[in-house]
């Protein structure tokens, strides 16, 4: 029992030991508060830390707009802090006072964020960066957001002999940040699904390539759109000499399956120069920081699909109001000339129109993407069916026989044609298709075309025996 009782003491003493060490930090070299106290002229414990806190998708914007400052100095160096897990948990403050902790210098910690679908860049995730600026010497201290440790923001502490240059020198890092932003001409949406390694909250999307051939609309509907949304880009000097405004609503509506997300993808894919962010469902919730986002980094497009799923939901947003009335505050909160554009898609106009109604002027075009007629369902068979050896005649019998149908009922009509010959190990025929509508059309697959948007036509119902010998 003592033998225990001493090897129990003795590991109380290692571990007092090891805290000790671990306190008054290496044994060599300068401690942090030393070295960042040579750099600054003064004792840095007698310094006032400013911080600023930047939400995760403007990090990288801020390292750019850092590293573009230090590059002006050519003496200027890149400090890591040591003290392991602790050094995560302290402010720049903390880090600097010798009166329990001494941190040393460390090696500094960085790490990968996106800077586009596929591109990535390397910043400093946990360091302090020693330059000048205005003629003064700063020390920055920047921190990635790591909400393991309690940072859902990136963090960004400045000290200096003289506090107000390093309040200007956090102002001029936003400025550049904005100038020189990493999101300006990309896609976006926001919450990340918390598996991608830097995802911080938001993704980048790839943009999308629809051709202008693949929109199939009622003749002029996509003219009037793009002139609405690209149309206003091209000819916002003109429109800001004669004093009109350049913020626009648009709202396409329609049943489901129609081609209002095809045509969206469309006109993102033609908007090179802008920044867009992709809002859909729950995101919805992010309404405000999208305005913020397409207000500094126009010309800017903000999708809002499927308004009308969450739109009397009071559950997203933290006001507690419904989310529509937060969409159209966002829309409110715009000034006129914002080269900015909100594209609604709804499903459901009806519980939209009322509130819009009410406060005209938020929505100035609405455009209807109805059901297509029979020319227009020929177009789309003709659109999907490709390389796909289907004839003309076969596919003007197929869009006759499907009044109501849909861009994503014709899309599977063909996707259901090809598999057909692949499962007979055939070449595509006209006969597949005549099965898969058959098929798609019998009593069993009710369900399925309502998936699909297309109206159930009782007349164009048929049973499986008759579309047996159609397909012969």
């Amino acid at each position: 029992m003592e033998h225990d009782d001493s090897i129990t003491e003795l590991l109380l003493t290692l571990k007092s030991v090891m805290q000790a060490a671990e306190r008054l930090g290496p044994a060599s070299g300068p401690g942090l508060a030393d070295a960042l106290s040579t750099h600054l002229g003064c004792d840095v414990e007698s310094l006032s830390v400013l911080s600023e806190e930047v939400v995760p998708h403007r990090f990288a914007d801020w390292d750019v707009a850092l590293e573009h400052l230090a590059s002006q100095d050519p003496n200027a160096s890149v400090l890591g802090v040591g003290g392991g897990q602790e050094r995560l948990h302290q402010s720049l403050g903390d880090l600097i006072s010798t009166r329990y902790t001494r941190f040393g210098v460390g090696q500094v910690d960085y790490c990968k964020v996106p800077t586009g679908p596929t591109g990535h860049r390397q910043t400093i995730g946990f360091g302090i960066r020693l330059m000048t600026f205005a003629g003064h010497p700063v020390a920055v201290m920047q921190r990635k957001p790591d909400p393991m440790y309690g940072s859902a923001n990136a963090r960004f502490e400045v000290v200096c002999q003289d506090a107000e240059v390093a309040a200007d020198l956090l102002v001029e890092a936003s400025r550049l940040g904005t100038k020189m932003s990493l999101l300006r001409g990309q896609v976006i949406t926001f919450a990340g699904n918390g598996f991608d390694p830097g995802s911080d909250g938001f993704t980048f999307l790839p943009r999308p390539d629809v051709p202008t051939g693949d929109v199939v609309l009622p003749e002029g509907v996509l003219e009037r759109i793009t002139n609405h949304v690209l149309g206003v880009d091209e000819h916002t000097e003109a429109l800001r000499r004669f004093g009109q405004h350049l913020k626009r609503g648009i709202l396409l509506y329609g049943p489901p399956g129609t081609g209002k997300t095809h045509t969206v993808r469309h006109l993102v894919g033609r908007a090179h120069s802008h920044t867009v962010v992709l809002l859909r469902g729950m995101t919805l919730a992010y309404i405000t920081q999208a305005a913020v986002i397409a207000r500094n980094l126009q010309p800017a497009i903000v999708v809002l699909e499927d308004c009308d799923l969450v739109a009397a939901d009071r559950d997203f947003t933290p006001s507690g109001a419904p989310l529509l009335f937060e969409v159209l505050d966002a829309l409110d909160g715009l000034d006129a000339d914002a080269d900015v554009t909100f594209l609604l898609t709804t499903n459901r106009v009806d519980i939209l129109e009322e509130a819009l109604v009410q406060r005209p002027g938020r929505v100035d075009l609405a455009m209807e993407i109805p059901l297509p007629d029979l020319e227009e369902r020929t177009r789309l068979l003709r659109v999907y069916r490709r390389d796909v050896p289907f004839s003309d005649a076969g596919l003007s019998s197929a869009a006759e026989q499907t009044d109501g149908m849909t861009a994503a009922f014709a899309k599977e009509l063909v996707r259901r044609a090809v598999l057909e010959a692949a499962l007979q190990e055939q070449t595509p025929a006209d006969s597949h298709l005549a099965k898969a509508l058959g098929d798609l059309l019998s009593e069993r697959e009710t369900l399925t075309r309502r998936l699909l948007g297309m109206d159930d036509v009782v007349d164009a119902v048929v049973t499986d025996e008759t579309w047996a010998g159609a397909a012969d």
